[in-house]
């Protein structure tokens, strides 16, 4: 039986290095490759792959939150995400939004094909050099501050959040998510309020913390 894959990751470079990974594995085809969250949730639609490989910081669109809208519409495909950084709340956020593995980048020609084996069989995969502190995390049950602020935020607010550290204005935000400008403003100030910040400044460094986007002082 043939694995379908579609490769999430705004980098051509990394994109070509996992479609050349994926081309050594026996029953794996690549289906689709997109450039940022967005896309990757519409060739996800339009393709059915039942892989997703998806970049954790990407722009528009960040993986985590690319991951949680496409499961919420109760797709069989699994997704495996993939990230520079081993960090417990990373980690936790992945597993909240319904991914089904964790790999980190730099191990990804070594635990690749045991994580597709993993996931595609049902079972959870997550690169052991994090698997330590995801236990800890759990294990103690003392979500972050930070984490219930996001989870207060709608799927909606989120995307918004997002476009505003990325420096968008209003108008671009409007013409990006087929929304008028008063409402986006209306998102933003709701935003504000809920996380308690005052400037766009702060509501950018708060996403990036947070890894909501990929930008970077």
């Amino acid at each position: 039986m043939i694995t379908k894959v579609l490769l999430a990751d705004d980098h051509d470079v990394v994109r070509a290095g996992l479609r050349t990974l994926m081309e050594k594995q026996p029953n794996v085809e690549v289906v689709g490759e997109a450039r940022d969250g967005r896309e990757a949730l519409e060739l996800a639609r339009k393709l059915e792959p039942d892989l997703v490989l998806m970049d954790i910081s990407m722009p528009d669109l960040n993986g985590i939150e690319a991951t949680r809208q496409l499961k919420s519409e109760g797709t069989d495909a699994r997704v495996i995400i993939l990230s520079m950084h081993a960090d417990r709340r990373s980690v936790g956020e992945t597993i909240r939004a319904g991914a089904s593995g964790y790999l980190l980048k730099n191990a990804a020609s070594r635990e690749l094909p045991l994580a597709i084996r993993a996931v595609t069989s049902g079972k959870a995969y997550i690169s052991p050099q994090v698997t330590d502190q995801v236990l800890e995390d759990y294990a103690r049950h003392v979500p972050t501050d930070a984490a219930n602020l996001t989870s207060t935020l709608s799927v909606r607010e989120r995307e918004v959040l997002q476009l505003l550290s990325e420096g968008k204005t209003s108008k671009e935000i409007a013409g990006a998510l087929f929304l008028s400008v008063k409402t986006v403003e209306s998102h933003r100030s709701q935003i504000m309020d809920k996380l308690g910040i005052r400037t766009i400044a702060e509501l950018t460094k708060f996403a990036i913390r947070e890894g909501l986007t990929s930008v970077e002082f």
